[in-house]
């Protein structure tokens, strides 16, 4: 399959890690944003190829793992309202809330359904008319373009019975936020690609002038991430910092403009909590003004949240980059993609899921070293 096959080939993938390790003089610390990336690099043991020096840090870039536990404890009341249809895609149907899931809500007779597109949603609440239809609009910036368009075209046929729970969050100010906060390790990024198809990367030079580190937009396959990887250690080697693209096939400096368009008429920048991070000021969206009428959190005005995290979880740690799964004591354990106690065992794109589901259940120092003797291997 074009595009595909050609960005798997294994004796490439060995002739790029074998390039990585000539090039490689210094440990350097390097996070990959997207958890999609994250999985491809965990399933093809792209980080055991690297040099014993690599260490490869997983960001928070799993939406499903970020959005806050009180706003999945308010998608579980307004699921349980009567007379609502509850849309979302199924990655959010088994996220916990403090005390159930949506799973939970739709087998005690909420009307909880998977649809493939938010405009699948707009549809049901017009063949509902006496329906009031909820749409858990979560992601980055990927989603965010047919989220906008969805209200935007409830509001262009006069719908009165679609809302939109809204928790879209930003990559430029999470990476500001990690290269703040304390004890901060991160010297380089690679950003997703699939984010940056729509939004471009001309919101990115500032950030790397800024926090002195080089942003390399890298795609999903292993080369794509070996290639991505090979030009953060250039730069890092380098002293440089700079904004490069090795995704050119997918992405543009400018984006899709018109996809940007409607995401400036529909949303408005927002100060958005991240669950296990915090508050991160300027870092999310929320509806606008003209469309405000939409939104699910005012329309519904769900009040009397009490949330409350498992205290054996370390999902939060995870998204900061400041553990490895396998680090984490539940992992595997008391917490298992049947019996997930975070986000980050229960979403397709999160950490302790890639962990799990590809057999890491080593400790940090049993990776490293597992890490040097591949290099042994690789450079062979």
């Amino acid at each position: 399959m074009k595009y595909l096959t050609e960005f798997r080939n294994g004796e490439i993938a060995q002739r790029m890690a074998r390039e990585i390790h000539a090039i490689t003089t210094r440990p350097w610390k390097i996070m990959e944003v997207c958890g999609g990336q994250t999985h491809s690099i965990i399933k093809n043991g792209i980080d055991q190829m690297l040099p014993a020096g690599i260490e490869m840090i997983h960001g928070p870039g799993c939406p499903v793992c970020v959005t806050p536990l009180e706003l999945i404890d308010k998608a579980l009341a307004i699921a349980a309202e009567p007379g609502v249809i509850f849309c979302s895609f199924g990655d959010m149907l088994r996220v916990p809330g403090t005390d159930a899931d949506l799973f939970q809500i739709k087998g005690a007779g909420g009307d909880v359904r998977v649809v493939y597109s938010p405009l699948d949603a707009v549809e049901l609440a017009v063949k509902n008319p006496d329906k009031q239809v909820v749409f858990f609009g979560v992601g980055f910036e990927t989603t965010a373009p047919a989220n906008a368009m969805s209200v935007h075209v409830a509001k262009r046929r006069g719908l009165k019975n679609f809302s939109l729970l809204v928790s879209h969050v930003l990559v430029p100010p999470a990476i500001a936020a990690i290269m703040s906060s304390p004890g901060n390790k991160v010297q380089g990024f690679l950003l997703a690609g699939h984010v940056c198809s729509v939004m471009g990367y001309w919101q990115y030079p500032p950030v790397a002038e800024k926090f002195v580190i080089p942003l390399v937009v890298t795609g999903f396959e292993p080369l794509d991430l070996l290639d991505g990887i090979r030009h953060a250690v250039i730069q890092l080697e380098a002293g440089k910092h700079e904004v490069e693209n090795a995704y050119e096939r997918i992405v543009t400096f400018e984006g899709n403009t018109a996809a940007q368009k409607m995401l400036a008429e529909v949303f408005e920048v927002t100060d958005r909590a991240w669950r296990g991070i915090g508050v991160i000021p300027k870092s999310g969206w929320r509806l606008g003004a003209a469309y405000r009428e939409f939104d699910a959190e005012e329309r519904f005005q769900i009040s009397g949240i009490h949330t409350e995290e498992s205290a054996l979880c370390r999902a939060g740690d995870v998204l900061r980059g400041a553990i490895k799964p396998a680090e984490c004591a539940a992992f595997g354990k008391e917490c298992t993609p049947r019996h997930p106690l975070g986000a980050t065992m229960v979403s397709s794109e999160g950490a302790c899921a890639a962990y799990f589901n590809y057999g890491r259940f080593l400790s940090a120092e049993e990776l490293a070293g597992a890490g040097s003797a591949l290099s042994g291997v690789a450079n062979g």
